[in-house]
């Protein structure tokens, strides 16, 4: 996608357009390209597995951290407004190529796509990893993300190394316990002062 540039699924579909943009979306995260069409029957019965697919590796809702993970939506539409009504249905995270752009062609040569829906995954480097993950998507869902995550060799940037530890005070099961009791003990003896100073 170098040098290309790619459109947010939101409102005022942004544009990523520069080097630096493109590379904190793409690097270091499985490719997902989402050659479809909002028109296509069969694409109408994949796309919701999808949209569930990628909403429960990448929203805090389902999961403690978003998978390494970005869709790009090469559409096979007819026309820029079905491109965008379909695409208003889909996750706001998804990214496409702009409708006009010439770049879809050479991906679909590239990747021999003959029919739609199709799903190429990709390491970030480019190579391929599944040439078509339709049939594993509708088989395996989001569990099949942990063979591509390995097969693509990421980096997981959301770890502590051994010695990132030693500056963290240790702590038992039930210090928050312990913390809990020492308010209240705490308390208890500052209104037993309190108690003591009115009598006085």
């Amino acid at each position: 996608f170098a040098g290309g540039v790619l459109l947010v699924n939101n409102s005022g579909r942004d544009e990523l357009d520069t080097e630096r943009e493109l590379g904190r979306r793409l690097e270091n995260k499985v490719l997902l390209l989402y050659f479809g069409s909002g028109e296509c029957p069969r694409c109408q019965q994949f796309s919701p597995l999808l949209r569930d697919f990628f909403v429960r590796l990448t929203d805090e809702f389902y999961v403690e951290r978003a998978s390494q993970l970005v869709l790009v939506y090469v559409s096979q539409d007819e026309t820029e407004e079905k491109q965008t009504k379909f695409l208003k249905t889909m996750p706001k995270r998804w990214l496409s190529l702009p409708f006009k752009d010439e770049f879809k062609r050479e991906l679909e040569l590239r990747f021999a796509v003959s029919d739609v829906p199709t799903v190429v995954v990709l390491k970030p480097n480019g190579e391929v990893i599944v040439g078509n993950a339709v049939e594993e998507i509708r088989r395996l869902g989001p569990a099949c993300f942990r063979n591509w995550q390995e097969a693509a060799e990421l980096v997981d940037r959301n770890f502590l190394l051994a010695e990132d530890f030693d500056d963290l005070a240790r702590r038992s099961i039930t210090d928050p316990i312990r913390r809990l009791k020492y308010k209240l003990d705490k308390k208890t003896k500052n209104e037993e002062k309190k108690e003591e100073g009115e009598e006085s």
